[in-house]
């Protein structure tokens, strides 16, 4: 199976530059959050020499990204280093090591395998993962050779992802109903300096709010299924990354990407394909519209995560104008 940057999953934000420090390079990946833990190269080789010696001698080169949880740093050709920056992504390193495996036999596109765990130490307080490094590049339209096409392969992703077993799959805030999300929506376009118009968000999320919220069994979700988090490759999809936030429970979720990536036509080729009925929709929508909060919260930090928030909010505001 061919191999790129499976680790930080938010990777994807800065992959249009597709850019890695050298490894001398201590630069620090831009804070975001006040309690965060600042890595850099020299600490990878500590923490890899102690724990795992055998690849003591690989490069290893910080992978510069956009990414909110995690640090990575790529370790030779074939793996990564992902390193939780903050308290909210340590467990997602149980959870991946876990149910990757689980998952990826049953799945049609790569998924990013973890192949080892590091223990907390004095220089760095949560536990870490060695993983792949799965080949490919961020799936921007420009290297889509047919949308309709990938809208369909994802969908087909999608469906076997779902059909999956849930029994014992773990819980997240993203499979839970979206209007729980309500003060965080509010709290967004209050923060808002005109990116989006805040008047058609609340009227549009008061839309969302009237949907019955989801009353079936449990289902597998990824959870982050934004174009930032898909590898193409060869001009067709070829890699689903950024697991952390997967889980079982209602999968509006997925709609998100609809949005983020897909002009209308393979927009609707992706919920046919998946058979979305109109109140999961528009709890999709509503999931689109949570990411109102991003934008205040990452806009001096993550300019690429707020751009792909601002992009996804204005296309389902003119689908509901």
């Amino acid at each position: 199976m061919p191999l790129i940057s499976a680790a930080d999953m938010h990777v994807v934000n800065a992959r249009s530059a597709a850019s890695r420090a050298g490894e001398n390079d201590i630069v620090s990946q831009p804070r975001m959050h006040d309690d965060e833990v600042e890595t850099n190269c020299e600490l990878v080789r500590r923490l890899v020499a102690s724990q795992h010696p055998q690849w003591t001698d690989l490069p290893i080169e910080r992978v510069v990204s956009a990414g909110t949880d995690n640090d990575m740093y790529r370790l030779g050709d074939e793996l990564a280093v992902r390193l939780p920056r903050i308290g909210w992504a340590v467990d997602n390193v149980a959870k991946e090591r876990k149910w990757l495996a689980i998952l990826a036999p049953h799945l049609p596109l790569a998924v990013p395998l973890p192949v080892a765990i590091g223990d907390p130490e004095e220089d760095f307080p949560y536990p870490w993962s060695v993983v792949q490094w799965l080949a490919g590049e961020m799936a921007t339209l420009d290297r889509l050779d047919d949308p309709v096409r990938a809208a369909l392969d994802l969908a087909a992703f999608v469906r076997a992802l779902q059909a999956v077993d849930p029994a014992g799959g773990p819980a997240h805030h993203r499979g839970l109903p979206v209007r729980l999300r309500d003060a965080q929506v509010r709290q967004g376009v209050a923060g808002l300096r005109g990116e989006v118009d805040g008047d058609a968000v609340l009227g549009a999320w008061n839309q969302v709010m009237r949907v019955p919220d989801y009353d079936g069994p449990p289902r597998w979700f990824h959870g982050d299924l934004a174009y930032l988090n898909l590898l193409a490759r060869g001009g067709s999809l070829c890699g689903v990354i950024d697991w952390g936030t997967c889980g079982v429970g209602d999968v509006a979720i997925e709609a998100i990407v609809a949005w983020s990536l897909f002009a209308p036509d393979a927009r609707d080729a992706f919920r046919d394909a998946l058979r979305i009925d109109d109140a999961a929709w528009e709890r999709g929508k509503g999931w689109v519209l949570t990411g109102v909060f991003a934008i205040p919260y990452y806009r001096d930090t993550n300019p690429v995560l707020v751009a792909d928030k601002i992009t996804a909010i204005q296309a389902v505001l003119a689908a509901s104008s």
